[in-house]
């Protein structure tokens, strides 16, 4: 992990004025046994229909950080235990979700890092639709595939490069 959100807002004052470096608006809510999380950015767009986070999911982590827009949809969840599972056992560091979560006991049991808007027991359709690798927009930030996110309890930063 990086050096706590605070820590780089403070030492990036410029990149934050100039709007390379955001900070996502203070709506999530955190799961996961790992509380602080960094790393390169793969993303997706899917609304209530959580087949491509799985796709990804399956794939190898190496240090990165999900980062799915689901529309801020409150009426299903788009990531649960079992895909938290999968996420651990392939090497993500975080998901972050524009949406909802569901198996919070389980999630919190995983060595990952989720934030979400909230917590729905409904799970999400099947029907394989969605984007990957696109650009994303919510909570008032711009986010790029292959840019840097650092998530802590004080806040998600979203970068072009990793931060000292």
């Amino acid at each position: 992990m990086t050096a706590p959100t605070t820590d780089l807002c403070d030492a990036n004052e410029a990149m934050l004025a100039n709007g390379s470096l955001r900070v996502l608006a203070p709506l999530f809510q955190a799961w996961g046994g790992r509380a602080a999380f960094a790393g390169p950015v793969s993303t997706l767009r899917c609304f209530e229909d959580n087949s491509l986070v799985r796709t990804a999911l399956e794939e190898a982590g190496e240090g990165r950080v999900l980062v799915i827009d689901g529309g801020a949809s409150l009426r299903c969840a788009l990531l649960g235990g079992n895909l938290a599972r999968l996420a651990e056992r392939n090497g993500w560091v975080g998901v972050i979700v524009n949406g909802c979560v569901r198996d919070a006991d389980e999630i919190d049991a995983c060595a990952i890092g989720v934030r979400a808007l909230a917590s729905h027991p409904r799970k999400s359709d099947k029907r394989g639709i969605g984007q990957r690798e696109v650009v994303v927009e919510f909570a008032g930030a711009r986010i790029a595939p292959g840019e840097w996110c650092c998530a802590d309890r004080d806040g998600v930063l979203v970068s072009p490069s990793p931060l000292a």
